[in-house]
């Protein structure tokens, strides 16, 4: 295939807007530069401009992948690249460092070619080539303008060289960010205001990190000796690339954050949405699991546990009675007291909640929660008889809170049993049924409660405002069920 022709297929692969964007940006950057060369620029010093322009060549191979939180792919496939643009992602070059310095020590000319200069390290095809060429170029041209700019209404000395270098690098870093926004969006990644949104922390964060490292740079060159650049420009490289890896690692910490955040609501919303169709079936025990799951966050908290096992705790309680959706019809809703069969198959609800949890890739630690919440300290309890702290804490922190609100709520054989009765049952049964230290820290709670909160009722033991406030009502020597 001839050149021409592929340059036909490149061309033809184009979306409109992004061959639109290549041919403006083109065509200004040849504008500017011919404009430079009639007004009789020069580029100063051609060995140093050689030498920046090698600098940032190699620096940016050094490009830094921000990746977009909400990056999609294109709609077209075509073959052209930009600054900080890819498939969802952002790259941050490197070679802003001494193409910034190029800009402020030897002027606009100069300042193009370093910034141009970059395109040499990269990959990209053809047209992502000369679109990149372009527009760093003018980056190239507004920052060293900027920093003339800023010299005209400054005396010589250090403060003006410090905010010509201030300049320089804010113009360079906003104009490069309004390039691959603009590009983004065209290139159908998503709207350009993502783009702008990721980029803003990162400019905002480099400018006062380039101004003095430039402005040192240009003192020393100009009032020590040319041959200082060596001695700065490899840390001051590497603290650049430190620097965006940093950004990047606080990007990805917040990802993580985010992604955890939706995890857990995701988790809470399939609690509700399993005890939501065991209280279907049982209207008597709607809303325990609810009351369950506060009492136990509040001990946990009480106790001094982390905020994950707080969240941990409250999500247990909401699940800790799913098993009994698998007990046989009618045994939920018998009015009267169970029998010793019937009883031995309530007891099976917490093997059977395990089971039903364990399906739940995230749930493997909730599930074993749930198989432990009837054992007792002295290895009496169900369905292992393990004893002490063979039962996991979570465990032993669910079966205070479970008897508690079992006792003082009614039922249609029995009347609920008054706060101070309750707690002083749960008292009496320290060190063989309860854990002594989950008791302790519940009965602080409540002693400094008020009476709804003993009693699980108001809108604060809802799952939501609108849903019921009845709790279970299981009796101390019926924790079975």
């Amino acid at each position: 295939m001839s050149i021409s022709a592929r340059f036909t297929r490149v061309i033809s692969d184009l979306s409109v807007p992004v061959a639109a964007y290549i041919c403006v940006v083109v065509l200004a950057a040849a504008a500017t530069l011919a404009g430079l060369v009639s007004a009789g620029q020069g580029v100063g010093s051609w060995p140093g401009v050689v030498g920046l322009a090698v600098v940032a060549a190699l620096g940016e191979r050094g490009r830094i992948t921000l990746q977009l939180r909400t990056g999609r792919r294109p709609a077209d496939r075509a073959n052209v690249s930009e600054s900080r643009s890819w498939r969802g992602r952002l790259t941050v070059s490197i070679s802003l460092l001494p193409a910034i310095f190029a800009a402020v020590l030897y002027g606009p000319l100069a300042g193009m070619a370093v910034f141009g200069a970059s395109v040499v390290g990269l990959s990209f095809p053809f047209l992502g080539r000369l679109s990149y060429l372009a527009t760093r170029s003018l980056t190239g041209a507004a920052a060293a303008g900027a920093a003339a700019l800023v010299g005209h209404f400054m005396a010589p000395g250090i403060g003006e060289v410090v905010g010509a270098s201030t300049a320089a690098a804010a113009s360079a870093e906003l104009l490069d960010s309004a390039f691959a926004s603009a590009l983004h969006q065209l290139r159908g990644y998503g709207p350009w205001r993502i783009a702008a949104s990721e980029l803003l922390p990162v400019v905002l964060a480099s400018v006062p990190l380039y101004s003095p490292a430039v402005a040192l740079l240009v003192l020393a060159y100009r009032h020590i000796s040319p041959w200082t650049l060596a001695l700065f420009f490899a840390p001051a490289l590497a603290a650049q690339r430190w620097f965006l890896l940093y950004q990047d690692q606080r990007r990805l910490a917040d990802d993580l954050r985010d992604a955890n955040d939706q995890l857990r609501a995701a988790n809470l919303s399939f609690a509700k949405g399993l005890i939501a169709t065991l209280d279907a079936r049982d209207r008597y025990t709607a809303g325990h699991s609810a009351a369950v799951a506060i009492y136990a966050r509040d001990i946990a908290a009480r106790m001094g546990l982390y905020e994950e096992q707080q969240e941990l705790a409250h999500l247990c309680g909401l699940v800790h009675d799913i098993g009994k959706i698998g007990l046989p019809a009618g045994l939920l809703e018998k009015p009267g007291a169970l029998t010793l069969d019937e009883r031995r198959e309530m007891q099976r609800h917490s093997e059977i909640g395990e089971r039903i949890l364990a399906n739940v890739e995230t749930y493997a630690e909730i599930a074993g929660v749930v198989r432990h919440h009837h054992e007792r300290v002295d290895g009496h309890g169900y369905p292992d008889g393990i004893v002490g702290t063979e039962i996991p804490l979570l465990s032993r922190i669910i079966a205070v809170a479970d008897a508690y609100n079992a006792m003082t709520s009614d039922r249609p054989y029995r009347d609920a049993m008054p706060s101070r009765v309750a707690r002083l049952r749960l008292a009496q049964a320290v060190e063989t049924q309860f854990d002594t230290a989950v008791v302790a820290a519940f009965e602080a709670i409540l002693a400094g409660s008020s009476e709804d909160y003993r009693l699980a009722q108001g809108e604060h033991f809802s799952l939501t405002p609108s849903d019921s406030e009845t709790v279970d009502s299981t009796s101390i020597a019926s924790l079975g069920r």
